[in-house]
Order: structure tokens, then sequence, then C-alpha cells
């Protein structure tokens, strides 16, 4: 029986409690959208026996919004005590802030040209043709992750498997993503041996960067004068003791600049080149915003399809305490301290509750409900630098001629796009 016979919640309670999150688990995979709607509209909080879905956007706010209560228990082991395994305690709040101001929002300007410069680089020398997934959506950003964030001296394809197997296991691998056992222990055992390398990376960076720029301040010299990108800005302030961040914080941070940068922007910007080559209507609209030199316009068709087509379909957090999530509604439920809960913000942005005509492609909704970067204290650290880097590297895509995909995106049975085939008429 599927979902074209019985509508989903039918299908749902009549299964055996060891079927139920089977049959969850492949409908967020297959058929999203009609799933979330039908949970709204009847159940909006699903408990499961693996963990709870919430699916409203009001209610996905609540959960996000509490992060002492719905913690990122889940990944915490698997972050290296990097801030963001932390849950809004003294070190999240300083480190974050810290980061936040070397990531000067002033660049944003600068680091789209630069992503443009680069994006157009690796497309003229394709003529014509290129998959673009490794050659493009993770080249780019590895390549800013060297220039702009400053992990000099690696190799760029490094950089992406560093960052891919880090993101796997933090985010990808949990029981409710259903692993097999054998493919679970997989993604362990290379995220722990790249973490290795990175680590051992980091360490001669700092090592190195640090004793470049004692140099540059002992001789006051330009002439040996170091490039004005993140990891250098870090080793050039002079931080309190009060602060504690100390040469290791330090690393431990040039390392999380890595991290969340390459596959996340890669999947992001694979994505939403498919879904706008898909539909001819809004297709032609892109490559012609594409060519203004205003970008919002072309900006807000991006974030548009990526409502549609989002990295993840969920967060998920654990229930710290017992917890009645939505009180006073129809759908009141009480959340049990260690479960999981995952808030579901892909079902959250077509809620018409916050999205007017949720099922219709609308460019230039309010910026402030989507749920591209998170929300609350775990928003995405680097979201400014993707605001920029993610449509700009669709844009450079979209500019080229007849524009064309061979195949749809082959992900390989995993979570991340990983062969994409385009052609355009080069010259």
């Amino acid at each position: 029986m599927n979902a074209s016979t019985s509508n989903y919640l039918e299908q749902y309670d009549a299964a055996a409690d060891v079927d139920k999150f089977a049959l969850v688990r492949r409908w967020i995979d297959s058929e999203p959208l009609p799933f979330f709607k039908e949970l709204r509209g009847k159940r909006p909080i699903l408990v499961t026996p693996k963990c709870t879905l919430v699916t409203r956007f009001d209610d996905v706010r609540e959960v996000l919004y509490m992060p002492k209560v719905f913690t990122v228990a889940p990944y915490a082991p698997k972050m290296g005590n990097y801030l963001m395994m932390h849950d809004d305690d003294a070190l999240h709040t300083r480190e974050k802030s810290l980061m936040q101001c070397m990531l000067n929002r002033d660049d944003l300007p600068a680091v789209r040209e630069m992503v443009g410069n680069i994006s157009n680089e690796i497309l003229n020398n394709a003529t014509g043709s290129i998959e673009v997934v490794n050659s493009y959506c993770r080249m780019v950003p590895a390549t800013l992750v060297r220039e702009y964030f400053g992990l000099t001296g690696a190799k760029r394809r490094d950089l992406i498997e560093w960052s891919y197997w880090n993101q796997y296991d933090t985010f990808h691998n949990h029981p409710f993503d259903a692993l097999a056992p054998e493919k679970s222990q997989y993604v362990i055992e290379r995220h722990n041996e790249t973490s290795k390398e990175l680590g051992r990376f980091i360490v001669e960076l700092i090592a190195r960067r640090t004793l470049q720029v004692k140099a540059e301040e002992l001789t006051f010299s330009t002439l040996v004068r170091l490039e004005d990108d993140i990891v250098t800005r870090m080793l050039r302030t002079d931080y309190p003791k009060r602060l504690d961040f100390d040469i290791k914080r330090l690393g431990i941070n040039a390392g999380g600049l890595l991290i969340g940068a390459i596959e996340t922007t890669s999947q992001a910007v694979a994505q939403v080149i498919q879904y706008l080559l898909d539909r001819p209507e809004w297709l032609g609209k892109a490559t012609t915003a594409a060519q203004q030199p205003e970008t919002a316009e072309f900006d807000s068709i991006v974030w548009e399809a990526l409502r549609f087509v989002p990295i993840t379909p969920y967060l998920f957090r654990t229930c710290a305490s017992d917890y009645t999530a939505a009180k006073g509604t129809g759908h009141e439920t009480v959340l049990r301290a260690g479960t999981y809960v995952l808030p579901v913000t892909l079902s959250a942005m077509f809620d018409e509750r916050a999205f007017d005509s949720p099922d219709d492609f609308i460019p230039q909704r309010n910026w402030y409900n989507y749920f591209h970067f998170g929300f609350g204290s775990h928003e995405c650290l680097g979201r400014y630098v993707g605001m920029v880097m993610i449509p700009e590297m669709v844009r450079q895509v979209l500019a080229r001629k007849n524009i064309k995909a061979k195949a749809p995106i082959d992900y390989k049975s995993g979570p991340f796009p990983e062969q994409y085939d385009l052609a355009w008429t080069a010259g």
C-alpha cells in the first residue's frame, strides 16, 4: 500500500510499531512535501518509535529557540569541542561572537567578487561541459576556504575530503537516518581518519602562520605583510586572558571554518541549479536576472528555489527534559526527556501560517521566515558568506548560453550530490 491508495497517517497507524519509522523515513526521502502537508493539517507533532517530527512553523521555531531544552547532544560527541556543540553557554556565545567579528560583513562585496572570479575561471576552462559537483560546486568553496578563510597550504581535494566526512558523520549518521550498521561504522571510521589529518594540518598551519605574523610584526615591513584572510586576522589579534581564546581554541575555530563551508554549499548550489533547469519558466527568469548588474532579483529566485530543495528537510535535537510543545493548542504534545526531536524546517517553510500560497514559487518572500541557515543560537556561523557565495555560484552557471543537464543529480545512495553533468554553448 502507498500514499496514492491511502493517506499517510492511515498507513502509519495501521503499521506495526516495528515498521512505523521505516514508513516515515521512506516518505521523508521520497515524497516529503505531501507527507508533511498532511502532518501539518492532521497531526502536526508526530511521535514515532525513533523520534518526534515537529512540522508547523511556530512549533519548529519554539523548539529551535530553546537550546537548553532541545540540545545538540546528538552531534556534540562528533565535533571535537567546537563552539557549535555547546548549547547556550559562555564558550558558545564568546567564540561565536569572536568569529563573527573576524568574518566581517563589510567583506561581503569583495567575497562575492572573489567567488565570481573563481567560478568564472573554472567554467571558462571547462569549455562547454563539466561534471559540476566535484569540479565546481565543491571546488569553488574549497578555493574560498584557502584564499579568504586562510587555510593555506592545503590541497583543495584534501579540504573537500575533510569537510565531506565530518559533515556525513555529524549530520547524516544517526539512528533516524537508518543507515545500515556497516555503512554507519564506515562513515565513523572515515570521519575519525580525516579528522586526524585535518588536526595535523591545523597544527602545522597555525605554527607556520604564527611565525609569519611574528616576522611581519618584527620587521614592520609591508614587504612581508600577509594577506588579510581570517586565519591571519585571528593570529594578529591580541586576546585578553579572560577570553580564554588560546592558540588551541584558535586552531579549533580555524578548522570549523572549513567544516561548514564546502559540502553544504555544494549541495545547495547543485540542487538549486537542477530545480531551475527542470522548470523552463523560472529558468528563463533566472537567466535574464543573471545578466543584470544588480543581484537582488536573482538572489531571491535562488532562495525561493532552495525552499523547495533545501540541503536537509529537518534539523535534530535531543529533549533534555520533559516539555509540553504547542501548549494550549489542539495538538499540544508532551515531548519526553532523552528522545530525538526533529524540527522539520522543510515543512515549516510550506506552512500557510507563515507563507502565503506556500505551494507557489514566489521570489522575494520574507527572508526571515526561511530556515536555509538554521534558526536560533545554532544558526550557521558563516551564513552571511553563504548568502553571497551560493547565489553567485548559481548565477555564474546560469549565465552560460543554452545550459542543460545531461542527467539528473546522482546521489550514489548517499546524502550529498555526487555527480551532475552540465553542458552549454561555449564562446
